[in-house]
């Protein structure tokens, strides 16, 4: 087993669970310009070795519906010898075609969950997300399913993505919901909103895309301010917007992509920056 450096942790919610700061997104190794296996191998076992222990997936990252599941197997395959790593994945969307589209159906999800299980070949999952709710299915269906899943002890804990204030409150009467992942990074902070309810609450918030998403990551530090504030840090861009992510909220744990060793080593550091009062007041200016 790799020697994993320290890293602090956060709660994952009220689960009792407590994982990495940083976490390791892993859409990226199943999507387009994807790496090899091996490369995606090597990049997971980069991030363990920063003290990750949170990686966060899904059965819908992958190019298509023939391949279900892809990022799943792969992590299987790179956690074989890691019985301490925390895996996160989702279910409620499809890939007809390569699309993108809910299914947020109670049989769907069961099958969803059951095809996880032996794609991560593991007999409970430890924290089932709902990845999106389907506008084609009432919301208390959908997640009647998947309290049914957990009462069932194939799900630990569960937690919902893409959601309003309103849908995290009609869900509490239904589950115990320890996680919300939605959009958020320095130039997106629309679901504010709803990380103060999570706050509140004491819910995770797993912000997705918290550098802005694959296609714009390499590009934060073109951002004056960012570029200006990373200088002072002796930081990359990425570890400032992940570092004002990590200083918004002490529920907070980002999950940066990554297709490569050296991106998910560069976003691990980001908890070694603390940014000043006036530094976090211009980052807040940005959004």
């Amino acid at each position: 087993m790799e020697q994993k450096l320290a890293m602090p942790v956060r709660n994952l919610g009220s689960s009792g669970l407590a994982v990495s700061a940083i976490g390791l997104g892993g859409m990226p190794l199943s999507l387009n310009a994807r790496p090899s296996e091996a490369e995606g191998i090597a990049t997971i076992h980069a991030a363990l070795e920063q003290g990750i222990t949170l990686l966060d997936t899904a059965d819908a990252y992958c190019l298509d519906d023939s391949e279900k599941g892809h990022n799943e197997r792969l992590f299987a395959k790179a956690l074989k010898n890691h019985p301490d790593i925390f895996v996160a994945t989702k279910g409620g969307l499809i890939r007809p075609e390569g699309r993108w589209e809910t299914d947020g159906r109670p049989e769907h999800l069961r099958k969803a969950c059951e095809d996880s299980l032996r794609a991560l070949g593991v007999s409970t999952i430890t924290l089932y997300q709902f990845h999106r709710p389907d506008p084609k299915v009432p919301l208390a269906e959908s997640l009647g399913a998947i309290a049914d899943l957990q009462r069932e002890g194939k799900i630990a804990h569960v937690g919902l993505s893409n959601v309003t204030i309103d849908q995290l409150e009609a869900a509490k009467h239904i589950l115990k919901v320890v996680s919300v992942q939605n959009r958020m990074n320095v130039f997106d902070r629309s679901s504010m909103d709803v990380l103060k309810r999570c706050e509140e609450r004491g819910i995770a918030f797993i912000p997705y895309s918290p550098l802005n998403g694959a296609a714009q990551a390499g590009n934060i530090g073109n951002h004056e301010t960012i570029a200006r504030i990373a200088d002072n840090h002796g930081a990359s861009a990425q570890q400032i917007a992940l570092a004002w992510l990590l200083q918004l909220s002490p529920v907070m744990i980002p999950i940066p992509g990554a297709r490569r060793i050296t991106s998910i080593m560069n976003s691990a550091q980001a908890v070694n920056i603390t940014l000043s009062s006036e530094e976090i007041n211009e980052l807040n200016q940005i959004a």
